[in-house]
């Protein structure tokens, strides 16, 4: 892995790799956590909006120069980042840095596609409200945070959307989208593919000033209930935490792995083959650049939801975790995480996602924090962040 900072403040990170394909991601520092309520969803909004047609491409061009070549591109906004990316053949490598090059520095952002896309965000909030086991989790976060910008949906809001201007948008494009709030990841080549970017990425450094996030009060116990026409019940149960930055981090996700690592895992277990009270069970550990949670989530029958509860709260407990328990567990993570950065899309995001949080060395010396987590480890981190729950109910009508 190499990583260089260009002269106008862009960081490159390359990593060769023997694979027939190569992937490079654009990372921009921006997500929905930056924005001021008069611009909940242009986060999102702007994602759309990159690859609907530069100065010298259409959308469709830019569609058709990509799937021409058999490779996939695509794009996604969270709370802290945008980013884009396309997973092509190597010998085609030039071919897709010279356009994502020209769609990050060149979007034409144009009135007749720029409404058409409000609309389109705006069908996607709906479809998202919609799904019960997607909403579960944004009434989740805005249960849990009470002042963090993470209790706002990453989609924004209808009424925001609708008041959102072209102008608002360039504005925030050229706020965020400049070279030193950005970092360009390439897994599969490394050899003469920063010099390639270089030339490719010429737009000028720019001051940014600092966001100060508003500070969270300590977590207290809160609950939400919601009715809904589904036909179960969802329960999320969970806690505030920390960033990725901080170690504990790393023994959540072993307590993560435990509870809820597949068909073996405690949650599983305990809930669906035990006493058969849910389909879908299991556990996320949630960390970030700058915030962390961790979360239980069930869904059942509504007759269910206060046995289900009692027994969240009991295996968040986890008393008496086996040693056999915690190396299954670190067995899980180094396995499931192997497999998933065989693929280069994953690695150039997984370089992304450490390069961001500020810690790159940690990308390739993940699995052995992992492998350093003990029993110990595991119950102080439990005492310490497993205290004050809050938790949402989603109830189907009865």
């Amino acid at each position: 892995m190499k990583r260089v900072v260009l002269k106008n403040g862009l960081t490159v990170i390359t990593k060769s790799r023997p694979t027939k394909s190569v992937a490079i991601e654009v990372s921009v520092k921006v997500g929905s956590n930056y924005e001021k309520p008069s611009q909940r969803g242009i986060s999102h909004l702007l994602e759309h909006m990159i690859f609907e047609g530069t100065k010298t491409r259409t959308r469709k061009q830019i569609a058709d120069e990509i799937e021409s070549l058999g490779a996939e591109y695509n794009a996604a906004t969270s709370t802290e980042r945008t980013y884009f990316y396309i997973n092509i053949f190597k010998r085609f490598f030039n071919r897709a840095l010279e356009i994502l090059a020209d769609i990050i520095q060149n979007p034409a952002l144009d009135e007749k596609a720029f409404q058409k896309e409000k609309k389109v965000i705006l069908d996607e909030i709906n479809l998202v409200n919609d799904d019960p086991k997607v909403y579960q989790f944004i009434l989740f976060e805005k249960t849990l945070y009470k002042k963090y910008p993470v209790k706002n949906p990453i989609y924004g809001n209808a009424e925001a959307i609708r008041k959102i201007t072209r102008q608002d948008l360039m504005d925030y494009y050229k706020k965020y989208y400049i070279p030193n709030n950005m970092v360009i990841t390439v897994s599969g080549l490394g050899n003469g593919v920063t010099k390639k970017i270089e030339k490719a990425f010429t737009f000028k450094k720019k001051h940014l000033k600092q966001i100060i996030f508003p500070k969270e009060p300590k977590p207290k116990s809160s609950r939400k209930i919601e009715q809904k026409n589904t036909s179960h019940s969802y329960i999320s149960l969970g806690y505030q935490t920390v960033s990725r930055k901080n170690k504990d981090s790393y023994i959540l996700d072993v307590i993560q792995a435990i509870l809820s690592k597949g068909l073996s895992s405690r949650l599983f277990e305990e809930i669906r083959i035990k006493r058969g009270l849910a389909y879908d069970v299991g556990a996320i550990n949630e960390t970030n650049i700058n915030y962390g949670y961790f979360v239980t989530y069930v869904s059942t029958d509504i007759k269910h939801i206060p046995l289900v509860k009692e027994l969240l709260l009991k295996e968040l407990k986890l008393n008496n975790p086996t040693n056999k328990e915690i190396n299954d567990a670190k067995t899980y993570i180094e396995g499931h995480l192997n497999l998933r950065l065989e693929h280069n899309a994953e690695m150039a995001d997984w370089l992304a996602a450490w390069e961001l949080v500020g810690d790159i060395k940690n990308a390739e010396s993940y699995l052995k924090n992992i492998k350093k987590v003990n029993k110990k480890d595991i119950q102080r981190v439990v005492k310490k962040y497993f205290k004050n729950p809050s938790y949402i109910i989603l109830k189907q009508k009865s």
